[in-house]
């Protein structure tokens, strides 16, 4: 049901005449739709906003794509998540009246940008607001993994901690290390900023470019991808995917890396060759990589990289705490509704 139309039934038993004109300006509201729970602060400024008639996939899982493509025809603008294919065939099926497409996500590889363009449709997304969050879950999937405590918590619990051992469950420390962050940006640096105080030695990082002012704030040295490599002991993954960093975490780079060194993705499962990483970590190359994303995600159970004792999988979850999913749920809201106004949005995507 479109939400604006909550209270029609009360008001039609009430005063039939306000109701035909209410349902007459509600029927000229842009069309929206959701296409998943969001969280609530985005639904309340949408609901509250007075400027939409939004419907809404009311479920944690992804709305099937048959269903999809049927809710969007003749709306105005989509919010999503980044489970949602906005391809052509989306895009078609919404028609000519779509002029704002917000997604609830910084990243944008689930949006056909070329077509989007072509179309003159608007994207917002929700960049800086996760950033607390995800650097966050970096340095614990970092510690989980250098540590050794997922699997040091399974020996705890099925008998394996026995007597107290020299070498057993040793692990690899940040103290005089240096660390690597593959694509400078907030998150990268916000990163750093919290691994300074374990005692971090160096920080090096490469990007398509040199970025002089975000590496000052953290005393970060440029250098080419070989060169991260060869010389991280921790190493972050921290870009976008695009056609050019799809699949650049592969043999040659695992094969320049440390014997000691942990490799970390928070960014997405693309950049990185599975196959490639299930090799390096399962022949000793590198010692352990921990990923909150994968190809494709949920990573199938029976997946050889699950068999692995020195790598960590989490399920997407770097954004995932109570105040940033909100933030990103408005930020979304307001993107949206700003790009209807035919106004300023707070985060647009330029094309």
């Amino acid at each position: 049901m479109w939400c604006s139309r909550t209270a029609l039934g009360r008001l039609q038993r009430i005063a039939p005449c306000t109701v035909t004109g209410l349902h007459r300006a509600m029927s000229a509201l842009p069309k929206v739709y959701v296409t998943r729970r969001v969280p609530p602060d985005g639904l309340d400024i949408l609901r509250k906003s007075g400027q939409v008639q939004f419907e809404l996939w009311d479920s944690d899982d992804p709305v099937p794509r048959v269903e999809l493509l049927n809710k969007v025809k003749g709306c105005d603008g989509i919010l999503c998540v980044l489970t949602e294919k906005i391809d052509a065939q989306l895009l078609d099926a919404a028609g000519p009246n779509l002029k704002v497409l917000s997604t609830m996500s910084v990243g944008y590889d689930h949006l056909s940008l070329e077509e989007l363009k072509k179309r003159g449709i608007r994207v917002g997304y929700t960049p800086e607001v996760l950033t607390d969050a995800v650097a966050e879950l970096t340095v614990a999937l970092l510690l989980a993994t250098s540590r050794r405590l997922i699997e040091a918590t399974h020996e705890a619990k099925t008998g394996g901690w026995g007597t107290w051992r020299t070498m057993w469950l040793c692990g690899h420390e940040l103290a005089n290390s240096t660390v690597g962050i593959l694509g400078l940006g907030r998150i990268g640096v916000a990163i750093a900023e919290r691994l300074k105080p374990f005692k971090v030695k160096k920080f090096i990082y490469t990007d398509v470019e040199p970025r002089t002012e975000l590496a000052n704030m953290i005393n970060a040295e440029y250098v080419s991808l070989d060169e991260l490599a060869k010389q991280s002991d921790f190493l972050a993954i921290c870009c976008a995917l695009t056609p050019e960093t799809h699949g650049i975490c592969n043999w040659n780079l695992f094969s320049k890396m440390k014997k000691n060194a942990i490799f970390i993705n928070t960014s997405r499962g693309g950049v990185v060759n599975q196959e490639d990483l299930y090799e390096a970590l399962s022949t000793g190359l590198i010692a352990g990589a921990g990923l909150d994303v994968t190809t494709p995600e949920p990573l199938p159970t029976h997946h050889p990289l699950y068999t692995l004792k020195n790598c960590v999988i989490l399920p997407h979850i770097a954004s995932a705490s109570y105040t940033t999913r909100n933030a990103m749920s408005a930020l979304a809201a307001n993107n949206l509704l700003a790009g209807l106004r035919g106004e300023a949005m707070p985060k647009e995507l330029i094309l």
